[in-house]
């Protein structure tokens, strides 16, 4: 009698940690960075902006909104217009280690995000891979290359994120689509800002407008994403000012709140909760499960508890 065999053990697929995404033999051992991109309409359309695995939508100054892109399966060649650390950018990005960039910064808000034990580089530090310009005007004309930004990560820096949000294996096993209902729009207003994100079933992603129109890189066409997350949030006002003497406001990303996840054409309110600044956020549904995502690019949108709204339709 033939002996048995035991069954042969389950191939591993490699994904990539920020999206969930299949990477096959394109899984690249680099660090995540997070890069400060502006969103004011001198700094539109973008460059690099769609390469993001995750894209956080922050308030800054004066109502108006900034990104804080995370990048680690694609990098563009060029990334911009970068603009300033906010006082939130620390918690944001530490959870995926890394790189930071940014143009500059006041230093409270840098020495958090380095206390945070992130790797800052900054144009105003005389680091490498920026450039100016000449097609557009200072403060909007500060670009980056994230080839060479990666080249001067330092041997603390060059580990992989670890997974942060949780993914299904394919789009139809994302919990909104399981156990939201459909939604073709997800309109947020902010003080200043009314970005908002419509639902292309032909294409099976949510489109980014600003302000009712549609919105766009320089590099790759239509700002486009798998899944929408949104964060509501406490805002408080700090002591320190901008240029033009406007507080800086600083988002809480500390506790926990109202969530909206959008995914597949659905939509799914659930929670939010982050432990500590170095913790990912955790998505929970009203059961107490943990959220799927749909594999993607994935925006995330800090949206005010107080003095701003979502409408989901």
């Amino acid at each position: 009698m033939a002996d048995k065999q035991a069954p042969p053990e389950p191939e591993i697929t490699p994904r990539w940690p920020l999206t969930g995404a299949v990477a096959g033999d394109e899984l690249v051992e680099r660090p995540a960075m997070s890069i400060k991109i502006e969103n004011s309409e001198a700094a539109r359309p973008q460059t690099g902006l769609q390469a993001a695995d995750v894209v956080w939508e922050e308030m800054v100054e004066g109502g108006i909104t900034r990104f804080n892109a995370v990048y680690h399966s694609d990098l563009p060649a060029q990334v911009g217009p970068v603009r300033s650390v906010r006082p939130m950018d620390a918690a944001i990005s530490a959870s995926y280690g890394g790189l930071l960039v940014a143009s500059g910064g006041q230093a409270p808000f840098i020495n958090g995000a380095r206390d945070a034990g992130l790797q800052i580089l900054t144009d105003d530090l005389g680091h490498g891979g920026f450039t100016r310009s000449s097609a557009r005007l200072a403060p909007h004309n500060l670009y980056g290359t994230p080839s060479l930004f990666l080249d001067q990560a330092d041997e603390s820096h060059t580990e992989p994120p670890a997974e942060q949000l949780e993914f299904a294996r394919r789009a139809d096993g994302a919990t909104a689509m399981s156990e939201g209902t459909p939604a073709d729009e997800v309109t947020i207003s902010f003080p200043s800002a009314r970005p908002s994100w419509s639902w292309n079933a032909g294409d099976e992603v949510w489109e980014r407008h600003e302000s009712g129109e549609p919105a766009t890189t320089e590099d790759a066409g239509r700002i486009t994403a798998v899944n929408v997350v949104v964060l509501r949030v406490e805002i408080s006002t700090t002591a320190y000012v901008d240029p033009s003497g406007a507080n800086v406001p600083e988002t809480i990303l500390s506790g926990g709140g109202a969530a909206i996840v959008a995914s597949g054409g659905h939509s799914i309110e659930v929670s939010w909760s982050k432990d500590d600044p170095s913790a990912p956020v955790v998505l929970t549904s009203a059961d107490g499960e943990s959220v799927d995502l749909a594999p993607g690019n994935t925006w995330i949108e800090l949206v005010p508890t107080s003095g701003s709204s979502v409408a989901v339709s």
